[in-house]
């Protein structure tokens, strides 16, 4: 398993473009950009060939989820704005070459029955995971915590393993947040051993309050172990807020989750 640093979280005190050299200096193997399509295309292909780091993933354009909406991939009515950000998406990564795409499932919207939103949620998750398929570029979809983000679609490792059994494509896989599943004192082992051969990616903050690794109670080594005994051999995406005194500041526990 490699490391690397989630730039839309990490070194926010320098402007996009400059975060990802800076993610190399510090010692990142990688680097994940929530939302990057404020840099051209082409402008972070060379940045990225300039620091010598992949692009680990990016998430599908989620409409106005962001700003606290439902988001596009389950909601009925806006299936032609759900792939028009498909189309988007497929161009820039066939330019910058993400591990994977994430499509966030959003939450529930109003009007719309749970039933209604999971398989609109479900069809759009297969019709990525083939269009990506075809440039060699997985397709994940992550459960968020509901204390954090209320109403979020997906919410835990059982959900996942459900919506992913509806999805039944070989190239859609489980975005595992231990953060988000520790928000919610649920057994994040017993998720990741749950999810196993399933899980596509893997992010991570420490929990309580979402910070780097050590400030607060999480047992990392032991849910490494865990990931390893599933037999994962992805990515480790830090996606954590970092302290007042900076991202750098806040790097001690690199070094040590390297050698390990």
């Amino acid at each position: 398993m490699k490391i690397a640093a989630n730039l839309s979280m990490l070194f926010t005190e320098s402007p996009l473009a400059e975060r990802i050299m800076a993610a190399r200096i510090a010692g990142f193997e990688g680097i994940e950009i929530q939302f990057p399509y404020e840099l051209p295309a082409i402008q972070l292909k060379e940045l990225l060939e300039r620091a010598d780091l992949p692009l680990v993933l990016i998430n599908l354009p989620a409409g106005d989820f962001m700003q606290g909406g439902a988001g596009l991939a389950a909601v009925p009515a806006r299936q032609a704005q759900f792939d028009a950000a498909l189309q988007d998406a497929l161009a820039y990564a066939a330019m910058t070459r993400p591990a994977c795409v994430n499509v966030l499932p959003g939450r529930l919207a109003e009007g719309v029955t749970r039933e209604q939103a999971l398989q609109t949620l479900s069809n759009n998750l297969r019709k990525s995971a083939e269009a990506f398929g075809l440039l060699g570029i997985g397709v994940v979809c992550e459960a968020i915590n509901p204390l954090d983000m209320p109403g979020f679609l997906i919410n835990t490792p059982e959900d996942l393993q459900s919506l992913l059994e509806r999805v039944d494509h070989p190239n859609c896989h489980a975005q595992l947040d231990l953060y988000h599943m520790a928000r919610q004192e649920l057994d994040v082992a017993a998720g990741i051993r749950l999810l196993g051969t399933r899980i596509g990616h893997v992010q991570f903050a420490d929990h309580p309050g979402r910070g780097a690794p050590g400030t607060g109670s999480m047992a990392f080594g032991l849910l490494i172990d865990a990931l390893r005994e599933a037999g994962y051999a992805g990515w480790l995406s830090a996606e954590y807020r970092p302290g007042d005194s900076g991202t750098t500041a806040g790097l001690g526990w690199l070094s040590e989750w390297k050698q390990r």
